[in-house]
Protein backbone atom coordinates (compact mmCIF):
# COMPACT_ATOMS: atom_id res chain seq x y z
CA UNK A 1 0.00 0.00 0.00
CA UNK A 2 1.09 3.64 -0.63
CA UNK A 3 2.10 5.41 2.33
CA UNK A 4 1.10 8.97 3.71
CA UNK A 5 1.96 11.33 6.08
CA UNK A 6 0.35 14.30 6.94
CA UNK A 7 0.29 16.78 9.64
CA UNK A 8 -2.78 18.77 11.57
CA UNK A 9 -4.92 15.38 10.77
CA UNK A 10 -7.19 15.30 13.37
CA UNK A 11 -9.43 17.65 11.90
CA UNK A 12 -10.54 20.26 8.85
CA UNK A 13 -8.65 19.21 5.97
CA UNK A 14 -6.03 17.12 7.40
CA UNK A 15 -8.88 14.34 8.82
CA UNK A 16 -10.56 15.55 5.57
CA UNK A 17 -7.74 14.63 3.19
CA UNK A 18 -6.62 11.50 5.61
CA UNK A 19 -10.11 9.93 5.01
CA UNK A 20 -9.94 10.37 1.10
CA UNK A 21 -6.27 8.67 1.15
CA UNK A 22 -7.95 5.86 3.99
CA UNK A 23 -11.00 4.86 1.37
CA UNK A 24 -8.57 4.65 -2.20
CA UNK A 25 -6.61 1.84 -0.05
CA UNK A 26 -3.53 4.49 1.76
CA UNK A 27 -1.93 3.55 4.77
CA UNK A 28 -1.13 6.10 6.96
CA UNK A 29 1.32 8.50 9.57
CA UNK A 30 -1.32 11.17 11.54
CA UNK A 31 -0.03 13.82 13.23
CA UNK A 32 -1.76 16.45 15.85
CA UNK A 33 -1.01 18.19 18.79
CA UNK A 34 -3.98 17.22 20.79
CA UNK A 35 -3.70 13.42 21.61
CA UNK A 36 -7.70 12.70 22.33
CA UNK A 37 -8.94 14.30 19.34
CA UNK A 38 -6.39 12.43 17.10
CA UNK A 39 -7.09 9.70 18.78
CA UNK A 40 -10.66 9.94 17.34
CA UNK A 41 -9.48 10.86 13.93
CA UNK A 42 -7.22 7.93 14.06
CA UNK A 43 -10.27 5.53 14.46
CA UNK A 44 -12.29 7.03 11.98
CA UNK A 45 -9.92 7.07 8.82
CA UNK A 46 -9.01 3.16 10.37
CA UNK A 47 -12.16 1.90 9.52
CA UNK A 48 -11.92 2.00 5.72
CA UNK A 49 -9.26 -1.19 6.32
CA UNK A 50 -5.70 0.47 6.43
CA UNK A 51 -2.84 0.56 8.17
CA UNK A 52 -3.17 3.81 10.54
CA UNK A 53 -0.37 5.01 12.86
CA UNK A 54 -1.49 8.13 15.38
CA UNK A 55 1.45 10.28 16.93
CA UNK A 56 0.64 13.03 18.98
CA UNK A 57 2.71 15.68 19.49
CA UNK A 58 4.32 19.20 17.90
CA UNK A 59 5.84 19.15 14.55
CA UNK A 60 8.18 22.18 15.84
CA UNK A 61 10.01 19.16 17.94
CA UNK A 62 12.59 16.93 15.62
CA UNK A 63 12.18 14.08 17.69
CA UNK A 64 9.03 14.15 16.58
CA UNK A 65 9.58 14.73 13.07
CA UNK A 66 12.34 11.60 13.29
CA UNK A 67 9.14 9.57 15.24
CA UNK A 68 6.36 10.33 12.11
CA UNK A 69 9.28 8.91 9.26
CA UNK A 70 10.15 5.96 11.10
CA UNK A 71 6.33 5.05 12.00
CA UNK A 72 6.48 5.36 7.75
CA UNK A 73 8.99 3.48 7.60
CA UNK A 74 7.49 0.71 9.32
CA UNK A 75 4.09 0.90 7.57
CA UNK A 76 6.75 0.48 4.16
CA UNK A 77 8.07 3.84 3.09
CA UNK A 78 6.78 7.29 2.14
CA UNK A 79 5.02 7.76 -1.05
CA UNK A 80 3.69 11.39 0.12
CA UNK A 81 4.39 14.15 2.55
CA UNK A 82 1.27 16.40 3.36
CA UNK A 83 2.74 19.42 5.72
CA UNK A 84 -0.64 20.85 6.54
CA UNK A 85 0.15 21.82 10.54
CA UNK A 86 -0.15 25.25 10.75
CA UNK A 87 -0.01 28.09 13.44
CA UNK A 88 -1.41 31.64 12.83
CA UNK A 89 0.67 33.39 15.36
CA UNK A 90 -1.52 35.51 16.98
CA UNK A 91 -5.55 33.90 18.29
CA UNK A 92 -7.15 36.47 16.80
CA UNK A 93 -5.39 37.76 14.33
CA UNK A 94 -3.91 41.59 15.05
CA UNK A 95 -2.17 44.09 12.68
CA UNK A 96 1.20 44.41 12.34
CA UNK A 97 1.81 47.27 14.63
CA UNK A 98 0.18 44.77 17.43
CA UNK A 99 1.35 41.32 16.26
CA UNK A 100 4.10 39.80 19.05
CA UNK A 101 7.36 39.05 18.05
CA UNK A 102 6.92 35.51 19.33
CA UNK A 103 3.59 35.10 17.68
CA UNK A 104 5.30 35.64 14.80
CA UNK A 105 8.09 32.96 15.44
CA UNK A 106 5.74 30.44 16.37
CA UNK A 107 4.15 30.91 12.78
CA UNK A 108 7.53 30.80 11.40
CA UNK A 109 8.88 27.85 13.23
CA UNK A 110 5.92 25.74 12.73
CA UNK A 111 4.62 26.66 9.09
CA UNK A 112 8.21 27.31 7.56
CA UNK A 113 11.02 25.42 9.87
CA UNK A 114 9.20 22.67 10.89
CA UNK A 115 7.84 21.62 7.53
CA UNK A 116 11.24 21.75 5.85
CA UNK A 117 12.67 20.00 8.64
CA UNK A 118 10.39 17.15 7.70
CA UNK A 119 10.67 17.01 4.35
CA UNK A 120 14.63 16.49 5.35
CA UNK A 121 13.89 13.81 7.04
CA UNK A 122 11.13 11.88 4.76
CA UNK A 123 13.51 12.84 1.65
CA UNK A 124 15.08 9.62 1.68
CA UNK A 125 12.13 7.53 1.90
CA UNK A 126 10.27 10.45 -0.63
CA UNK A 127 13.47 9.87 -3.19
CA UNK A 128 13.13 5.74 -3.28
CA UNK A 129 8.74 5.87 -3.73
CA UNK A 130 8.19 5.29 -7.35
CA UNK A 131 6.37 8.18 -7.31
CA UNK A 132 6.82 10.54 -4.18
CA UNK A 133 5.40 13.57 -3.66
CA UNK A 134 5.28 16.82 -1.25
CA UNK A 135 1.96 18.94 -0.68
CA UNK A 136 2.07 22.00 1.58
CA UNK A 137 -0.49 23.67 2.23
CA UNK A 138 -0.58 27.10 1.43
CA UNK A 139 -3.02 30.59 1.66
CA UNK A 140 -4.45 33.05 -0.31
CA UNK A 141 -2.69 35.16 2.39
CA UNK A 142 0.86 34.12 1.15
CA UNK A 143 -0.19 36.28 -2.07
CA UNK A 144 -2.47 39.12 -1.41
CA UNK A 145 -1.90 42.05 1.32
CA UNK A 146 -5.05 41.32 4.19
CA UNK A 147 -5.04 43.40 6.92
CA UNK A 148 -4.33 41.04 9.95
CA UNK A 149 -3.31 38.57 7.80
CA UNK A 150 0.55 40.13 7.89
CA UNK A 151 2.30 37.45 9.77
CA UNK A 152 0.63 34.47 8.88
CA UNK A 153 0.64 35.27 4.91
CA UNK A 154 4.36 36.08 5.25
CA UNK A 155 5.22 32.46 6.92
CA UNK A 156 3.04 30.78 3.99
CA UNK A 157 5.19 33.26 1.15
CA UNK A 158 8.16 31.51 3.20
CA UNK A 159 6.46 28.22 2.71
CA UNK A 160 5.61 28.39 -0.68
CA UNK A 161 9.04 29.45 -2.10
CA UNK A 162 10.65 27.02 -0.11
CA UNK A 163 8.29 24.13 -2.23
CA UNK A 164 9.25 26.58 -5.49
CA UNK A 165 12.98 25.49 -4.78
CA UNK A 166 12.67 22.10 -3.60
CA UNK A 167 10.72 21.34 -6.86
CA UNK A 168 14.01 22.98 -9.33
CA UNK A 169 16.33 20.94 -6.37
CA UNK A 170 14.06 17.46 -6.64
CA UNK A 171 13.50 16.96 -9.86
CA UNK A 172 12.18 13.50 -9.43
CA UNK A 173 9.49 14.18 -6.95
CA UNK A 174 6.63 16.21 -7.18
CA UNK A 175 6.26 19.25 -4.85
CA UNK A 176 3.19 21.00 -4.98
CA UNK A 177 2.05 24.11 -2.99
CA UNK A 178 -1.86 24.18 -2.36
CA UNK A 179 -4.31 27.05 -1.65
CA UNK A 180 -6.92 25.68 -0.67
CA UNK A 181 -9.47 28.59 -0.34
CA UNK A 182 -11.89 29.78 2.26
CA UNK A 183 -12.70 26.67 3.91
CA UNK A 184 -14.95 26.39 7.43
CA UNK A 185 -12.14 25.48 10.13
CA UNK A 186 -11.40 26.07 13.23
CA UNK A 187 -7.88 27.58 12.53
CA UNK A 188 -9.86 30.33 10.19
CA UNK A 189 -12.75 30.44 13.42
CA UNK A 190 -9.85 31.21 15.73
CA UNK A 191 -8.30 34.25 13.11
CA UNK A 192 -11.20 36.01 12.58
CA UNK A 193 -14.22 34.88 15.35
CA UNK A 194 -16.47 37.78 14.64
CA UNK A 195 -17.02 36.28 10.92
CA UNK A 196 -19.48 33.87 10.93
CA UNK A 197 -19.85 33.76 6.94
CA UNK A 198 -21.00 30.76 5.50
CA UNK A 199 -17.60 28.77 3.89
CA UNK A 200 -17.80 25.67 2.37
CA UNK A 201 -16.82 22.12 4.30
CA UNK A 202 -13.02 21.37 4.20
CA UNK A 203 -13.76 17.62 2.32
CA UNK A 204 -15.10 19.97 -0.79
CA UNK A 205 -11.66 20.79 -1.33
CA UNK A 206 -10.29 17.31 -1.07
CA UNK A 207 -11.20 16.35 -4.96
CA UNK A 208 -8.47 18.91 -6.08
CA UNK A 209 -5.83 17.33 -3.60
CA UNK A 210 -6.89 14.08 -5.74
CA UNK A 211 -6.49 15.31 -8.76
CA UNK A 212 -2.82 16.65 -8.27
CA UNK A 213 -2.10 12.93 -7.25
CA UNK A 214 -3.68 11.04 -9.87
CA UNK A 215 -2.65 13.69 -12.81
CA UNK A 216 0.89 14.45 -11.46
CA UNK A 217 1.18 18.48 -13.08
CA UNK A 218 4.88 19.91 -12.49
CA UNK A 219 5.80 21.06 -9.41
CA UNK A 220 4.63 24.36 -8.90
CA UNK A 221 1.61 26.47 -6.73
CA UNK A 222 -1.90 25.28 -7.17
CA UNK A 223 -5.30 26.83 -5.81
CA UNK A 224 -7.91 24.19 -5.04
CA UNK A 225 -10.56 25.84 -6.84
CA UNK A 226 -9.15 26.11 -10.15
CA UNK A 227 -8.46 22.95 -9.77
CA UNK A 228 -11.61 21.67 -9.21
CA UNK A 229 -13.06 23.84 -12.16
CA UNK A 230 -10.43 22.38 -14.17
CA UNK A 231 -7.55 24.56 -14.31
CA UNK A 232 -4.15 25.25 -12.49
Amino acid sequence: MPVAIITGASKGLGRALAEALAARGWDLVLDARTAGVLKEAAAAVAEHGTGVEALAGDVTDAAHRTALVAAAWRLGGCRLLVNNASALGAEPLVRLAELPLEGLRRAVEVNVVAALGLVQEALPLLRAAPDGAVITVSSDAAAEAYPTWGGYGASKAALDLLAAVLGEEEPELRVWAVDPGDMATDLYAAAVPEDDGARPEPGGVVPAFLRLLDERPPSGRYGAPALLGGRR
